[in-house]
């Protein structure tokens, strides 16, 4: 099997993995989570019943290229670019729009700390870590 970047995704299997990402399971288990090698050998477990033969490290790597292409294209429409666009956004937003975001906040001594913010959830999807 090809491993690392010469081989590209076709449409469905990224589909696959969207699929798979948006479960709940397994976006409460990849939030937060550094050390996250178990989850995506569980992933491509997932992807081959699916028929997409791709190693852990081959999920990871398009995880995290979906993740900053989407990033940087929901930052563009907040700034008022309409323009950029990607294949897969309205998906990813679907997954991605209920991730905690860390911002900083200014204490009272004046220096700034990371705290974590949840965007359209209800309290009780709060996580027991």
């Amino acid at each position: 099997m090809e491993s690392g970047a010469g081989k590209h995704w076709t449409e469905e299997e990224v589909k696959a993995l969207l699929s798979v990402w948006s479960e709940k399971n397994i976006r409460k288990q990849l939030h937060g989570t550094l050390r996250n090698k178990g989850i995506f050998i569980y992933i491509a477990k997932r992807l081959q019943e699916l028929g997409v033969c791709r190693d852990w490290k081959q999920c990871r790597a398009k995880y995290k290229n979906l993740k900053y292409e989407y990033r940087t294209v929901k930052y563009a429409h907040n700034s008022g670019d309409v323009t950029k666009t990607m294949k897969f956004f309205h998906d990813l937003d679907a997954i991605l729009r209920y991730e905690p975001v860390t911002q900083l906040a200014a204490e009272e001594n004046g220096r700034c700390s990371a705290t974590e913010t949840q965007l359209n959830t209800s309290p009780t999807t709060e996580s027991t870590q």
